[in-house]
Formats: structure tokens, C-alpha cells, sequence
């Protein structure tokens, strides 16, 4: 066993020790015992480490198994440490630059870090060509820590799945690891962060008001060289100083860019708490720190589309019925009383403010009804509720009285347009097409016969001779429901073969 492993199981072994002594005192979750008992865990995850404190931080959205009392604490997770003295990180310049790094800057601040995290250090420097910048370096030796809890935290989740399978048929948390380790890859290895700043550039380009900073220098694993983005964080910014407009155009142009991340992109910022957005008046605000990215998949962000669809429509059921289908029902599965959940809990979200309503929290308490009716969710739902929840709070500071349906609806166009262009395109047709005839026995020679009547401008489909559809005369029920989507798939890719 490593040294940094025997650390992280002395921490957690005096947790669970401690646990062990609470439950013979018959110690709750509630009352000020319950709050010192968040507050250790609390502080042992800031003490492990980055990896711990994104698996609090998502924790901190999940009130299907975590208390409240725990939750509040976790929602205090900063990855904020004692900074330590530049000459720590020379090594790792010379390392990236070469000796002769001092001449890439006309001069840096070593004496005060921009930002002290337990992964990195940012400082405030100017470039040769006197080019404000910011110089993000890692600390030495985190890579392989980050290595070592990697492997950890997965054997530890093998572990609780091999001890708790009901549990873990709900809540996958293996996947649920797997999702956090994606999205910190940028964390790791900042020419990772880099091209994750350069794609999300591309995206903001279109919005007013918000942009990302340019990566200035070639990246390294270790070191990050961008544009010093002005102003200070939002959670500082004074809204007296910014018009109307400009707090009205941060906030929508935030949520928009979010919005169109998650649905049409599927790739977001995963941490934009407060610290994480500059601003300045007159200045777009600007969005930092891409360590931490996410990525959905195609099918989980249309389903998530049309949950917020019903949402905006006050449609419960509807979002009961969709958000069962984007998961995965246990066999002792209430859908009936989820749906009853949902036809309570929408009314109270459609057309709120942010002032009246967090719809981050408002997401995760759908995870924690479905939960507890036996409903799995799917795992990347925990990032994105944390990644919700950290923009509402971070546009809350500056435009409290802005509605999110409100601003999806005013991008439902767009997102709209985009996904019917997707799924028209001709390799999505090509692909719901050969799925089609794999599932469907005859499925192959219906296609030809439809590209074949398509060509001679006649769509109208002919049963198969002697009744071979189905062996009776009859097509088979499978092929009468798959046929309509066989000749949409059909006639999409004659279309695109015609232009």
C-alpha cells in the first residue's frame, strides 16, 4: 500500500470509527450533533484532497442519500489552500520552458498567487510583448496522487456495490465515479484545459456577453498560459456599477451558453461556481478555470430537453414519464407515486425567479423522488445538477430576478432547430435505418423496396409477396411498427443523396 493510501484510509478510518461511537450513543442526522458530524466529513474531504472534494461537491447535490445537515457543509467545499512559496514551482517552469522561462515575461508576481488550489497556482504576470497574463502552474507531485485516488475511490465503490447491490441498482455509483474522472481530465493535464478552452471559445463567440480566456502560450502538461480576464469575481462584482442591460445580458447570455452546452453541444463547464466567472462593466464576463469539463450523451440530453419542456409546460406527468425512461426502473419501482411526486413539485418551479427558486436544487430534488421510488437516474444527471446549481448561485449575486424557463424558452428555438438538424442529417438517418433492419426481420428488403418506389417519385409501401412478412399473409406486428420509421429513415437519406 502506497504512503498516500495508508493517509486516506487513517482519515477515513477515523471517520468510520468515529461513525462506529455515534450510532452506539444513538446520535441523528439532525440538531447540533448532526451538524458537527457534517462538519468533520466535511473537513476530512477538504483535507484528502481535489478528487474528495468534487465527490463532496456532487454529493452536495444529492439529497436521495445524503442528509441535510451533511449536504449544507458539503455545499462549503472549497478547493482553497494555504499557498506556498513560488521556488516549489520553478522546477516545474524550467521543466515546461527550459532555464531561460524569465524571458518569456517582461515580469511576474511571485510574491502573492492569483488563486491557491491543491492542484495548482495561478499568478499574475506580463508577457515579453507586454501582454497581461495569468500563469497557472501545477504543484509538484499531484499527478500521482491524483493517480493513486483515483484508484482508491474505485476500489472503495467496487467495494460498497458488492456490499450494497440493492443500493447500487439505484444509485450506480462506479458510473457515477467514472462521470467526476472524465470531467477532471483537464485538471490532470492542462494541455487538456487548453483545448477545452479553445472549443468553448468558439461557442461563446456568438454571445455578447460572455467569453472565455485565450490560451496565450503552447500549454504544457504542467503549465497554462492564458489572458487575464478583468475584473473581479461575481460574487464580489457590485450590480450598482453595471447597467440593467449588461446584468440582464451576463445572466441570459450564462444560462443561454449552459443551455446549449447540455442539450445541443453536450459539453459544459462542470464547476461554475462564483470564483469561476470574472466581470467587469463594460467588459464581457468571462468564464475560467476549464479543468473541469462535462460531456452528455446524445440520447440523455434530449431526454433532458423534453424534461424541461414539462417543466416549462407545468406538465408533472409528463416529466415523470420522461425522466423514467432516460433512467432505469427497478423491479420494486412506484411510478405511480412518482408520478404523483412530480404533479406537486413542477407547479412549483414553472415561471419562478431565481430570487424565488433554485432550480439546480429543484433538479436534484427530482433524483431524490425518483430515488426513493426506485427510479436509477443517469449518473452524468449528478454533474449537471452540480453544474445547475453552481450557475444559479453564481448569476444570483448579479441578476437575481432573472427566470430560467423563462430564458430556455427564449433558446427553445434554437435548440430545437439544432437537434432536427441532427437528426436529420444523413448519418443519423443511416444509423436509425440499420438499427431498424437489424431489430426487424425483412426490414433489409423493405428499405430497397421504399429507395426503390422513393426513386420512382411512388412512397407507398407494398406488402411483401406470398406473405412473407409475417408467414400468414400478414406483415408481423414488429414490421408494422418499425415500417413508418423505415420509410422516414428512407426517404431522409434519398432526400440528402438527391441534393
Amino acid at each position: 500500500m502506497s504512503a498516500r493510501a495508508r493517509y486516506v484510509a487513517g482519515v477515513l478510518g477515523r471517520l468510520l470509527v468515529e461513525e462506529t461511537r455515534r450510532s452506539r450513543r444513538g446520535g441523528g442526522d439532525t440538531g447540533e450533533e448532526g451538524q458537527e458530524r457534517a462538519r468533520t466529513v466535511r473537513e476530512a474531504l477538504q483535507s484528502l484532497g481535489p478528487f474528495y472534494i468534487k465527490v463532496g461537491q456532487m454529493l452536495s447535490t444529492r439529497p436521495d442519500f445524503v442528509p441535510p445537515a451533511m449536504i449544507e457543509e458539503f455545499e462549503k467545499l472549497h478547493d482553497q489552500v494555504t499557498p506556498v512559496p513560488f521556488h516549489m514551482f520553478e522546477p516545474v517552469l524550467v521543466e515546461a520552458f527550459g532555464a531561460r522561462w524569465p524571458r518569456l515575461f517582461r515580469e511576474i508576481d511571485t510574491s502573492t498567487p492569483l488563486g491557491a488550489a491543491s492542484l495548482a497556482q495561478v499568478y499574475r504576470a506580463v508577457l515579453a510583448d507586454g501582454t497581461p497574463a495569468a500563469v497557472k502552474i501545477q504543484r509538484p507531485g499531484v499527478e500521482t496522487v491524483m493517480t493513486q485516488d483515483m484508484a482508491v475511490l474505485r476500489r472503495a465503490a467496487r467495494m460498497i456495490a458488492r456490499a450494497a447491490p440493492r443500493f447500487t441498482t439505484v444509485i450506480d455509483l462506479p458510473a457515477m465515479l467514472g462521470v467526476l474522472f472524465d470531467a477532471m481530465e483537464g485538471e490532470s493535464d492542462f494541455r487538456k484545459e487548453a483545448a477545452n478552452m479553445g472549443m468553448a471559445r468558439r461557442l461563446t463567440e456568438e454571445h455578447k456577453h460572455l467569453t472565455v480566456p485565450l490560451v496565450l502560450l503552447d500549454p504544457t502538461r504542467r503549465v497554462l498560459v492564458q489572458s487575464l480576464a478583468p475584473g473581479t469575481s461575481i460574487r464580489d462584482a457590485d450590480p450598482e456599477t453595471f447597467t440593467a442591460d449588461e446584468r440582464a445580458g451576463i445572466g441570459r447570455d450564462l444560462m443561454a451558453f449552459m443551455f446549449r452546452g447540455f442539450f445541443l453541444d453536450r459539453y459544459f463547464h462542470a464547476d461554475p461556481h462564483p470564483g469561476n466567472i470574472f466581470v467587469a462593466p463594460g467588459h464581457p464576463a468571462h468564464l475560467i478555470d476549464w479543468g473541469m469539463a462535462g460531456r452528455v450523451e446524445a440520447n440523455v440530453s434530449r431526454s433532458l430537453v423534453l424534461a424541461l419542456l414539462n417543466v416549462a409546460a407545468n406538465d408533472g406527468t409528463g416529466l415523470a414519464k420522461t425522466w423514467t425512461e432516460m433512467g432505469h426502473p427497478t423491479p420494486w419501482a412506484d411510478l405511480p407515486g412518482f408520478r404523483t411526486d412530480m404533479a406537486a413539485l413542477v407547479p412549483k418551479v414553472t415561471s419562478a425567479s431565481l430570487e424565488e427558486l433554485n432550480f439546480g436544487v429543484t433538479l436534484t430534488a427530482v433524483l431524490t423522488h425518483a430515488t426513493r421510488r426506485g427510479i436509477q437516474s443517469s449518473p452524468v444527471i449528478a454533474l449537471l445538477g452540480k453544474s445547475f446549481a453552481n450557475l444559479e448561485g453564481s448569476i444570483r449575486h448579479l441578476c437575481p430576478e432573472l427566470s430560467i424557463t423563462e430564458v430556455f424558452g427564449e433558446n427553445l428555438r434554437t435548440i430545437m432547430f439544432g437537434l432536427a438538424q441532427e437528426t436529420l442529417s444523413e448519418q443519423q438517418a443511416a444509423r436509425t435505418a440499420l438499427e431498424l433492419m437489424i431489430a426487424a426481420p425483412g426490414s433489409l428488403q423493405q428499405a430497397r423496396e421504399i429507395l426503390r418506389n422513393l426513386a420512382n417519385h411512388d412512397p407507398t409501401p407494398r406488402p411483401a409477396a406470398n406473405g412473407a412478412a409475417s408467414g400468414r399473409g400478414r406483415p408481423s406486428t414488429h414490421t408494422h411498427h418499425t415500417r413508418p420509421a423505415l420509410i422516414l429513415a428512407a426517404a431522409i437519406i434519398w432526400s440528402s443523396r438527391r441534393r
